[in-house]
């Protein structure tokens, strides 16, 4: 074997080497490092910030979900979160929004349909509902509303529940989220974690 040869066959073995020790430091003592460090500091974040009620996990606190019926229906004894035009609403497959301009007619028309089953389900003119309640959010993922969402709902829930509007209105007060670092975004209230707290609170309205 020649000088060339051989230069080229150590090239060779010190590239597969190279290939072999950064496959095991890079594919996997790296991912097992950062998973075991998020799993002891940040367990919850970690695991996708899942949110439990009752000993079972019912979804997450980044992920929205809808409370209707099988039709699609708002169920009445729940708070209810903002449209989505993901997929069939809230499929953490199919993130996005609508793409509509503000004036596509398809969009108008959702709009409308929208404001109408609110006005009739909470009992409110079209005045009083806030533009979250009636478009998506640019992921159709978003867990949270508005409070000014969250407490025009407060009527309708406690009543279809028989309990006190005012206990309702303090839970959903009690669960606005302020402004990050007291000035980042808007207040906002996570649907799923007020939900679960109103189970809590009234059992009997967990169906």
């Amino acid at each position: 074997m020649n000088a060339s040869a051989r230069g080229t066959g150590r090239q060779y073995w010190v590239g597969l080497r190279a290939l072999l020790i950064l496959t095991v430091v890079l594919g996997v003592a790296y991912p097992l490092v950062v998973t075991g460090i998020g799993q002891l500091a940040f367990p919850n974040q970690s695991n996708g910030s899942t949110v439990s009620s009752g000993g079972k996990v019912t979804g997450s606190a980044l992920i929205g979900q809808s409370f209707t019926d099988k039709k699609g229906n708002p169920l009445p004894q729940w708070f209810q979160s903002r449209p989505s035009a993901a997929g069939n609403g809230y499929d953490g497959g199919s993130s996005s929004g609508s793409n509509y301009g503000p004036n596509n007619p398809d969009l108008l028309k959702a709009i409308k349909q929208r404001q109408q089953t609110i006005e009739k389900t909470d009992g409110v003119s079209a005045s009083q509902i806030p533009a979250d309640a009636l478009t998506a959010s640019g992921s159709g993922l978003d867990p949270h509303i508005s409070p000014a969402y969250a407490l025009l709902q407060v009527d309708a829930v406690a009543k279809a529940r028989g309990i006190s509007a005012d206990s309702v209105r303090k839970l959903v007060n009690d669960h606005v989220q302020q402004r990050d670092l007291g000035y980042l975004g808007e207040p906002t209230v996570n649907v799923l974690q007020l939900n679960i707290a109103l189970a809590a609170m009234d059992p009997s309205g967990n169906k």
